[in-house]
């Protein structure tokens, strides 16, 4: 028998938030390894805390920056070359800078309804209303505050 959903949501006590960060790490890091093993998979894995501590666990012999150079590679970004012309470095941010804004904007014309075509899972359609709801709460809550505060 297995155990009951838990809701996924933010934890708020910082002691506990740190176990379960603890405890789920492992077993994300673990499940990683398995999934290198058994399907000879290419895998990198980089996590930080909330405090911004650095963990990360890479399949690859040659190691976490050979894998993100591939990773660049294949998605067509380019990274610098160890350049230190702050114009590329420059270049190069505002690019990815571009990228991060139209995927933004894509997320907020979801969030409106106005861009739904492109959601492919129904899934993906109830985070986004639960999302939606949850904001409502919240801007419900405050108006409470105000009115009666």
């Amino acid at each position: 028998m297995g155990r009951g959903k838990i809701e996924i949501r933010r934890i708020e006590d910082k002691n506990t938030r740190q176990v379960t960060f603890a405890k789920r790490r492992v077993g994300v890091l673990k499940k990683a390894h398995e999934l290198s093993v058994l399907c000879d998979a290419q895998i990198g894995l980089i996590i930080f805390s909330s405090t911004g501590k650095l963990f990360q666990y890479c399949s690859e012999s040659s190691g976490m920056q050979q894998l993100i150079r591939r990773y660049h590679v294949s998605k067509g970004t380019q990274i610098p070359e160890s350049s230190h012309d702050p114009v590329d470095q420059m270049h190069f941010e505002l690019m990815n800078m571009r990228k991060e804004t139209t995927n933004l904007q894509l997320k907020l014309q979801r969030y409106m309804g106005d861009d739904l075509r492109y959601v492919q899972l129904f899934e993906e359609l109830i985070d986004i209303e639960q999302q939606l709801e949850h904001s409502i709460y919240k801007v419900r809550a405050r108006k409470t505050i105000l009115n009666f505060g």
